[in-house]
């Protein structure tokens, strides 16, 4: 059941060594603070995550004295190995990564601070045109899915049990492609019939005429504590000013694209996705926007970390629940609402 990357995870939690956490105090320069240097891997560069670049491109993050440095780490298994080997200090990603290393024995835990998005950010892009698409037309067929574990593959399953489709009897999924390579397999591989893909992917898939976007799993799976930031314990009860300025940055642009137009949000991030077109960026973000991605806030409640446990107990990847209080925390988030 337990897959072998969060097995090795486990042994490398146990076995690192802590590293030198960062001081949470800016060392004066002239009279002023100098900007404290924070290195935040994400999951993947997605438009999905459209409140973090506003963040950053707004200047959000140096207005509160931090200089951030952004690292893409293609995956939750590798940003939580970063996150635990000190390589990052925050880490974005699925919350199931930290429940997993919880479960396995993390000495060290990773504690989520902030939820950034509610819904799922990928979609069922099919072969063919189907105006009139049910799940229930997936029995017979070949998917392109998502690593076993991770919460693209977790939630399309879930939606499929949701609509009385079994995902290992009344369909095919293949779950042996890297993620971001599906797209292309799906254009290279004609005998898979739907693949599940994240933005930009989805829609140039449209845009060549290789697939259509046939479903949202972030609006047929409800609201789903998709993303969220982490931090090791020991780096949080060192750096609390650290991780307040970070939540107070996130924040404000939780707060702008909830007052900004998609296309005004567009104009903002279209420099950290220079290689696609703005109109591209555009349709993107209205995507997400209509379908109600972004919470108004970061703070991660209870309720939305149960249902996530029993989206990873059904999906076999849980052995029991564990406590909310132990892997989150809202400390942060409430104070940066406030504000």
């Amino acid at each position: 059941m337990k897959n072998i990357k969060w097995i090795s995870l486990a042994a490398a939690i146990v076995l690192a060594v802590t590293a030198l956490p960062m001081t949470a105090f800016a060392a004066k320069k002239d009279g002023e603070e100098k900007p404290v240097k924070v290195t935040l891997n994400e999951v993947a560069h997605s438009i999905f995550y459209a409140p973090q670049y506003v963040a950053i491109e707004e200047g959000y993050f140096a207005e509160e004295g931090l200089d951030l440095t952004l690292v893409t780490g293609f995956g939750a298994d590798k940003v939580l190995t970063a996150l635990i080997s000190g390589e990052a200090d925050i880490g974005f990603m699925g919350a199931e990564a930290s429940i997993y290393a919880y479960q396995e024995g993390a000495t060290d835990p990773a504690v989520n601070f902030a939820q950034l998005t509610q819904r799922a950010g990928n979609f069922l892009v099919a072969r063919e045109e189907m105006q009139d698409f049910k799940w229930e037309n997936l029995k017979g067929k070949k998917v392109l899915g998502g690593r076993k574990g991770g919460m693209p593959e977790m939630v399309f399953e879930y939606i499929l049990r949701k609509n009385g489709l079994d995902p290992q009897k009344d369909l095919t999924i293949d779950q042996s492609i890297d993620f971001g390579s599906t797209a292309a397999a799906f254009t290279g591989d004609k005998t898979a019939d739907f693949t599940v893909e994240f933005e930009p992917s989805a829609t140039a898939l449209e845009k060549e005429g290789a697939g259509y976007v046939v479903a949202s799993l972030g609006v047929d799976s409800g609201y789903v504590p998709y993303t969220s930031y982490s931090a090791k314990t020991s780096y949080m009860e060192k750096n609390p000013e650290i991780i307040q300025k970070f939540t107070n940055a996130l924040q404000k642009g939780m707060e702008y694209v909830q007052s900004h137009t998609p296309e005004e949000i567009a104009e903002v991030i279209a420099p950290q996705f220079a290689e696609t077109d703005l109109d591209i960026v555009t349709t993107i973000v209205k995507r997400y926007y209509e379908q109600d991605t972004w919470k108004s806030d970061l703070i991660f409640e209870k309720e939305s970390f149960e249902l996530l446990e029993d989206i990873l107990e059904d999906a076999g990847e849980l052995n029991e629940h564990v406590s909310y209080e132990d892997l989150v925390t809202t400390e942060y988030a409430a104070k940066a609402a406030e504000k």
